[in-house]
């Protein structure tokens, strides 16, 4: 066989089974319980991106793509620019993380919607695809995502110093792109080798100080590139036509112990979107079933700030370290337990207001919290679990022990809960009235005719 060149027979049959399955999903429905969830995860990160738009990563993606000009296809979620679908997708993605408000997949180790929805959300804009039609390249975005870093090992990959966080969504972001674009069993098969050459990230986003590379990492760069190997494809590009087998293929290149047959398992009958976690608070992910804790303490016996003498929190090992201490409101357990007891809840303003970290109540309360990483909640994980003792001071203990934080797919959140969560994270910066009807338009997504009528929505005037 000469170089170039391959023939039917090279390709395996899980790259014929897991092309063939993107390439019909599209024309096929979503079982209604599906098209629900789904609604819940486009708001979640509608919501995530209006709301990063002031925080630092989404500022410095919005001016770093104010530099870039292009085509006018798709806009910059919070800002009056439209750009190309590639440069939105980029800057949206990274506007979806610039905080800890987004979704999670627990068992792969990813945040899927801040990669995949900015992907879906661009290449839907640029082609004015319906509303129904994003909602199925989202939920097919998603299968693919997990299945990937599942494939993988998603522990053992990010042993190996892998972002799990951006090989998943990348494939995810480019699948919901090629079933927008309607790409037939080969062109999926490109498009897939075209994502493949692209994928990568380093777990070092742990150190990032500012959560600006972090952004990046989990979803300007799956989004971007996502977007960009879709788009390549569409314009007639061709590749390989199968890079999960055969001499040098990806799983050669990236896995320790690989199984590349979850690609295709249960395919069409197991939508992992709904195995997806929605954060309930806006906080980092090891501090959710703290939180969940805290609350269950305060409303079941009334304890009030002053009562406490002593907060004992434990959380799984990798998590402790986490969050222990940390210079960002909300990624700092302490800090939160502490702004929890005193305001019975925590808000998006709360989590994110800084000059808080230095008032003095706070700090008094802050250093009654002892946090620990705990070996049995470690083999616990994926489940993000946690237990909060409080101990008081008329000499009583108070112990409560979240197994299912909520918002996770073992104790799912309602639509009320979600749809409060978001008008939370838009309201400050779209205005009441607006982000209701940003709301109610995304509950209804199923019956709008082309998703580029969001963009008033998304948008704003000019900032001077």
């Amino acid at each position: 066989m000469s170089a170039g060149k391959q023939t039917k027979a090279t390709i395996s049959p899980l790259m014929t089974t897991v092309a063939a399955y993107l390439a019909a999903a599209p024309r096929k429905a979503l079982p209604p319980p599906v098209v629900e969830k789904t609604k819940h995860h486009l708001l979640d990160t509608i919501a995530a991106m209006v709301s990063g738009a002031h925080l630092l990563p989404g500022e410095r993606a919005i001016a770093f793509v104010r530099t870039l000009g292009g085509t006018p296809e798709a806009c910059v979620i919070g800002t009056p620019i439209v750009t190309t679908a590639i440069n939105a997708a980029l800057a949206n993605g990274m506007l979806a993380h610039a905080d800890e408000t987004d979704d999670s997949h627990a068992p792969s180790l990813t945040h899927p919607g801040c990669g995949i929805v900015p992907a879906a959300l661009a290449i839907g804009e640029r082609n004015r695809a319906s509303g129904r039609a994003l909602l199925r390249a989202i939920a097919l975005g998603y299968d693919l995502s997990s299945r990937l870093t599942m494939s993988l090992d998603a522990y053992q990959f990010r042993e190996d110093g892998h972002s799990t966080h951006s090989f998943g969504p990348m494939f995810g972001a480019a699948a919901a792109g090629g079933a927008l674009l309607g790409f037939n069993p080969r062109q999926m098969r490109h498009l897939l080798s075209y994502t493949a050459q692209q994928a990568s990230g380093v777990s070092c986003w742990m150190r990032d100080p500012d959560h600006v590379e972090k952004a990046f990492d989990f979803g300007g760069m799956p989004a971007r590139n996502g977007t960009f190997a879709a788009l390549m494809v569409a314009s007639g590009m061709t590749g390989v036509e199968d890079v999960f087998s055969g001499e040098r293929n990806f799983f050669v290149a990236y896995g320790r112990k690989p199984r590349p047959q979850v690609l295709a398992q249960r395919l069409g009958r197991t939508f992992e979107i709904m195995n997806t976690n929605i954060k309930r608070w806006s906080v980092g992910s090891p501090i959710q079933a703290p939180l969940d804790s805290l609350l269950e303490l305060i409303t079941k016996h009334g304890v009030r700030a002053s009562d406490v003498e002593h907060i004992d929190v434990r959380v799984a090992r990798q998590g402790a370290n986490t969050v222990d201490n940390r210079d960002m409101p909300d990624i700092c357990l302490q800090h939160l337990a502490a702004v929890m007891l005193l305001d019975g809840t925590v808000s998006f303003a709360s989590s994110h207001d800084l000059a808080r970290m230095r008032d003095p109540k706070v700090l008094a309360l802050r250093k009654r919290v002892t946090l620990t990483g705990d070996d049995a909640l470690t083999r616990a994980m994926p489940s993000r679990q946690g237990i909060v003792t409080l101990t008081l001071k008329d000499g009583r203990q108070l112990a409560h022990h979240t197994k299912a934080v909520r918002g996770t797919a073992q104790n799912p959140m309602s639509r009320a809960e979600v749809d409060a969560k978001c008008f939370d994270l838009l309201a400050p910066s779209l205005g009441r009235a607006r982000a209701r009807r940003l709301c109610d338009m995304v509950w209804t997504i199923d019956r709008l005719p082309d998703v580029r009528r969001l963009r008033p929505l998304l948008t704003t005037r000019q900032r001077r």
